[in-house]
């Protein structure tokens, strides 16, 4: 039999509040008795056999067709029926599950179930930030481990929900979140890896981009803004956890522990944060499909208001200039990353409310508009390729390819970003820089290369973060579309 903690019964709320709480006691007791178990199973003592503590769920029940608002995104379920969801984190994600929960009753009247579910929590995801204690196992510890404690279970975390392809079983209920708690807690653990951040310090605004320019003028005006006591933002966090906070403001307890790492992590990001976490995220992702779809698989389960990505393309057309602009509104996707999870016959949508914040972001910081605007930024399909040296295939396949598909650019990562944007129901947008014209014989090198950065990178980027502050004065309750829901939706945004 395995060793439990002490039983919850499940338990009917109509407080959200009071429904998050419970969610909190039982989570709490869980990993304290993983960890009371762990720290015993380190120090070479025996434990009562296999040692075991499961998420917390919420359950609701429905039984009528009504619908409620139909603007809404989020927030309801389609129809009668039970609906539940696995939960973690509630550090993390307490105000997240505390407005889902309002929802719910908002739009459906009924009673929140608060219990313990019967999946596992692996050990791993019990641990805190800072703690490495199964680093202190010799290799036969180690090896116990399995026969202990619950390990990582790949098939409690799949895509299947956010891919709809998942299916209820006879008797089971139907999903209330895109992401189960295993799923959810392996993410948050891929993003300390892939961007040598906690996923604490993400904001709810998440910017890509594929070169280290923009990096580093991102870390310059977040260092600028940590030096002016009257900015909106509170700190700026650099990998390794590494904190500044606004000039005036205390540090806490926890900013002593960050510290430089040693080298730059795959992907590294830095996060300009707001005391509401409406701040901006800004994750160098390098060059590639498969990093575009890495990091977003995992930053989805943080729920972010939108992404958008800020990089540079090859421009397909003999009128574009070097440094104009390209506003994405359709994608041709050749990055084969997602074939499996998104079939190519599934179309990517341009999203209203993203693409007039950055038309107007552009207008803003270049200031241009009407037939001005025209003339340094074009408007039309990305094509994205996961085949670096295009140019070189033979027969000008490719190329007659991106001509019918009426591209006007051309770059490895933004149709990734937008189709998993799409898949995990991110509110996503592009808005890229031509920097070299390969098919009308204007390459990159290395001179032009360097004057083009500094002419241009400032200003990119200022055009991101203002579209970003677009969206966030507009409310995030109008940024989530309704374009992303499929037929049978889940309730959680």
């Amino acid at each position: 039999m395995p060793h439990l903690p002490p039983f919850i019964a499940p338990a009917r709320f109509s407080d959200p509040d009071e429904a998050l709480a419970q969610v909190r006691t039982i989570y709490d007791g869980s990993l304290l008795h993983l960890r009371a178990a762990m720290q015993r199973f380190v120090a070479g003592d025996s434990l009562p056999g296999h040692v075991r503590a499961c998420y917390p769920f919420v359950r609701i029940h429905t039984d009528t067709v009504a619908r409620p608002d139909s603007r809404l995104s989020y927030g309801f379920v389609e129809g009668p029926g039970r609906f539940e969801t696995t939960l973690t984190r509630p550090d993390l994600f307490g105000d997240y599950y505390a407005e889902q929960f309002r929802l719910l009753r908002a739009n459906h009247g009924v009673e929140l179930e608060i219990g313990t579910s019967s999946q596992p929590i692996p050990v791993h995801f019990s641990f805190a930030e800072n703690d490495h204690l199964e680093g202190n196992l010799p290799p036969e510890r180690r090896v116990l481990m399995r026969d202990l404690f619950d390990l990582p279970d790949l098939a409690a975390m799949d895509d299947g929900i956010a891919n709809g392809t998942w299916q209820p079983a006879p008797g089971e209920a139907l999903p209330l979140s895109l992401f189960t708690a295993p799923r959810v807690d392996y993410s948050l653990h891929r993003l300390r890896h892939y961007t040598g951040t906690a996923p604490e310090w993400f904001q709810n605004f998440v910017l890509f981009t594929n070169y280290q320019f923009y990096i580093d003028e991102f870390v310059r005006l977040g260092r600028e803004a940590m030096a002016d006591p009257g900015s909106e933002y509170i700190a700026f966090v650099e990998p390794g956890n590494v904190v500044t906070r606004r000039s005036g403001l205390p540090p806490h307890t926890d900013d002593a522990l960050g510290a430089p790492p040693p080298r730059l992590p795959q992907m590294p990001a830095y996060h300009l944060m707001r005391a509401d976490r409406t701040g901006i995220t800004m994750v160098n992702i390098g060059v590639g499909p498969a990093n575009a779809k890495t990091i977003t698989d995992h930053i989805a389960v943080l729920r972010p208001h939108a992404w958008m990505m800020l990089g540079h393309c090859a421009g397909l057309r003999n009128s574009q200039q070097l440094g104009d602009y390209v506003l994405a509104h359709a994608y041709v996707r050749e990055d084969h990353v997602l074939d499996e999870e998104l079939p190519l016959w599934v179309p990517i949508p341009a999203l209203a409310e993203i693409q007039l914040a950055l038309e107007k972001a552009v207008a803003d910081v270049t200031g241009t508009d009407g037939q001005d605007l025209k003339s340094i930024m074009r408007t039309g399909t990305v094509a994205s390729t996961d085949n670096r040296n295009w140019e070189l295939l033979p027969d000008n396949r490719a190329q007659r390819r991106f001509s019918q598909s009426r591209a006007v650019a051309l770059d490895m990562e933004s149709a990734t970003i937008a189709a998993n944007g799409f898949r995990f129901r991110v509110p996503y947008g592009t808005l890229l820089c031509v920097s070299d014209k390969p098919l009308h014989g204007e390459i990159k090198l290395p001179g032009m290369a360097n004057q083009f950065y500094r002419e241009r990178v400032d200003q990119h980027l200022r055009i991101g973060i203002r579209a970003i502050e677009i969206l966030r004065s507009g409310g995030v309750g109008r940024l989530h579309s309704r374009k992303l829901r499929s037929f049978a939706e889940v309730a959680f945004q």
